[in-house]
């Protein structure tokens, strides 16, 4: 499937574990499916360096790979919704607690 023009706001929680792993997921969804990537982060997500690794390299990696900086701030990402900026949204990692309480 292709996402070519399809805009998706990516959002990168505090599981810090998993960075890694989602950073070639932005990564092929930019490159393979054409897709124009928006990355969000969670304040602890941007800020903390963790034994996972530093949040200046993850930064620096996601904003290379999107050619966009990183809406960190809950004053950036207000106008997301207002200016219909994204088509779709992806929580990564969304857990199963917080997806049963938006699926309500």
């Amino acid at each position: 499937m292709e996402l070519n023009g399809v805009k998706i706001g990516f959002i990168l929680t505090g599981s810090f574990s998993s960075i890694k792993n989602i950073i070639p997921k932005i990564k092929q969804l930019v490159i393979k499916e054409h897709a124009t990537i928006f990355p969000i982060m969670s304040f602890n997500c941007y800020k903390l360096n963790t034994r996972y690794g530093k949040s200046k390299d993850f930064i620096k990696e996601i904003e290379e790979i999107t050619g966009k900086k990183i809406i960190h701030t809950i004053q950036k990402a207000e106008f997301i919704g207002r200016k219909n900026l994204t088509d779709i949204m992806i929580i990564s990692p969304c857990s199963r607690k917080y997806y049963s309480k938006i699926s309500l």
